[in-house]
C-alpha cells in the first residue's frame, strides 16, 4: 500500500492507494506551526478491516516527528487510536 501526504495552505491529508485504487484518507488542519489537528478518517468499503486507518495515522505520526510538531486528534478514530497505542504518545498534544 502506498501512502502519500499532501498539504495545501492550512490543510493536509494522507491518502492510501493500492493497485491504483483509493483505499482511504485521513485529513488534518494546520492551525499553527507547532501542531496539526486530525479531523477526519475515511476508509473505502473494499478495504475495511485491513488496518488502512492505522497505516494512515502512522504516516501522519511519522511526518509529525520529522517536523517536530504535535497532533491533536479530534477525529473519533484517531482519538481512539491515541488512547490505545503507546508508541505514538510522543506526538500527542496534551
Amino acid at each position: 500500500m502506498e501512502i502519500t501526504i499532501t498539504e495545501r495552505d492550512n490543510k493536509g491529508f494522507a491518502m492510501a492507494r493500492e493497485d491504483g485504487k483509493r483505499a482511504g484518507v485521513m485529513t488534518y488542519s494546520i492551525p499553527g506551526s507547532d501542531f496539526i489537528i486530525i479531523d477526519h478518517t475515511e476508509v473505502e468499503d473494499d478495504f475495511a478491516g485491513k488496518s488502512v486507518g492505522k497505516e494512515l495515522l502512522y504516516k501522519i505520526v511519522e511526518m509529525a516527528r520529522e517536523k517536530d510538531i504535535k497532533i491533536l486528534p479530534l477525529c473519533p478514530f484517531a482519538a481512539a487510536m491515541f488512547k490505545k497505542l503507546d508508541d505514538i504518545q510522543d506526538v500527542l498534544r496534551k
